[in-house]
């Protein structure tokens, strides 16, 4: 059973283990709102979830540890385990989603872990986990719906109450929901007028489906660029404990997720995977009541794979209007790119790169001017654009 006793024990257990992660004003992410991050991105191994994993392994009886642990993980939770068996010199074996991130992948390795890919979500890797676990005799340590697990998770939350002891609102990810489950036991126990708040990716809202239609529901399918999170069932732990601690549960999309992604390198020098930063874009895009209120967003964790940060960040451009596509129809006619270039220059805007295309236009003399710009915000688009038609340029898009 779940006490605030066991908390307390496991942030004894951990304190040689995981490194305090000091809450970081960031006023720029809503101006409306005093915003604080904790920064668990810059965690031992990455992120929260060494927390939960050391402090179930240091649980283990001898005979249980003779057996060696097995877990299933998107990749955090595989380098907690990881590295809290190697510590403790248990054997340890990850079944991974086979479409994570190479640097989780990698990382899991280096913390002394054997490695199994599994085709498919981390769905299909717990089921994998469970095989082997039958087969091997492994000792399973589950990701989130373990008590010692969600205990260790909610070492965070003592730590906010200390770090913060005014704080109004608390917004955190959520994935299967263990990191919630600790976190508001913890701070309910003690300070139940603080309202704790959960974050989701629009595209794998399963414990927002659950706690909505009031029991546990399983998605046919998550996708999402919030790797971490992407969990088809909550737990049965994880679910009562939101349904009874947690004060709402939001979803952002994967572009608002982007976009905070964006705004926590630009602004706090801060690298969040997707998982990491939704809880920062609910407060960016006003997803929960924070106007006026002191509000810590725990950013969970920062291990995203170069490839896919190069492409988030890209579509957090775009989001916030600071890279743009134009596609105008000219007269095949000299001095017609020089035009457009111009005025483009003339407004501020830099030019990234032309591509010219004679075919498809349905004037025969006619022809396509493709602009890739960077932009300052959407109103500074707009500004070209306009300029643009009143120079008598017909834009297509």
């Amino acid at each position: 059973m779940l006490t605030l006793d066991k908390i307390y024990q496991a942030s004894y257990v951990l304190k040689e283990v995981i490194r305090h992660t000091d809450l970081i004003y960031a006023p720029q992410i809503n101006p409306e709102s005093q915003i604080f991050l904790k920064p668990e991105n810059l965690q031992l191994t990455g992120s929260f979830k060494v927390r939960g994993a050391y402090y179930k392994i240091s649980q283990l009886t001898d005979e249980e540890k003779a057996h060696g642990v097995i877990a299933c993980s998107a990749g955090n939770h595989a380098q907690g385990v990881a590295l809290g068996a190697t510590k403790n010199g248990i054997k340890s074996l990850i079944c991974l989603p086979a479409g994570a991130p190479i640097s989780k992948v990698e990382a899991t390795k280096k913390y002394g872990a054997e490695v199994c890919l599994v085709e498919g979500v981390y769905d299909d890797a717990y089921q994998k986990a469970l095989q082997l676990k039958e087969e091997k005799g492994y000792t399973f340590v589950h990701p989130f719906d373990d008590e010692n697990v969600i205990a260790g998770q909610g070492t965070i939350g003592l730590e906010l109450l200390e770090e913060l002891p005014d704080v109004d609102v608390v917004i955190v990810p959520v994935g299967g929901g263990g990191l919630i489950s600790g976190i508001a036991f913890a701070i309910k126990s003690l300070k139940p007028d603080v309202k704790v708040y959960g974050v989701q990716a629009s595209g794998a809202p399963s414990m927002l489906n659950s706690i909505t239609n009031r029991k546990i529901e399983r998605l046919n399918s998550v996708s999402t660029i919030a790797d971490g999170i992407a969990v088809k069932e909550p737990g049965i732990h994880t679910y009562d404990i939101c349904n009874k601690y947690v004060d709402g549960i939001v979803a952002v999309t994967d572009d608002e997720i982007s976009t905070a992604i964006l705004t926590l390198i630009e602004q706090q020098k801060l690298i969040a995977e997707g998982a990491g930063a939704v809880s920062v874009a609910a407060a960016m895009f006003n997803k929960v009541p924070i106007k006026g209120k002191k509000v810590i967003c725990l950013v969970s964790g920062g291990n995203i794979d170069v490839t896919i940060l190069s492409r988030v960040i890209n579509r957090g451009l775009l989001k916030t209007g600071r890279s743009y596509t134009l596609t105008v129809e000219l007269a095949d006619r000299p001095g017609q790119l020089v035009g457009v270039t111009g005025i483009i220059a003339r407004m501020g805007a830099n030019v990234i790169s032309v591509h010219h295309e004679r075919a498809g236009s349905k004037d025969i003399t006619g022809c396509y001017l493709q602009v890739v710009m960077e932009t300052r915000n959407h109103e500074h688009i707009e500004k070209i654009r306009q300029e643009l038609i009143r120079e008598g340029y017909h834009i297509i898009s």
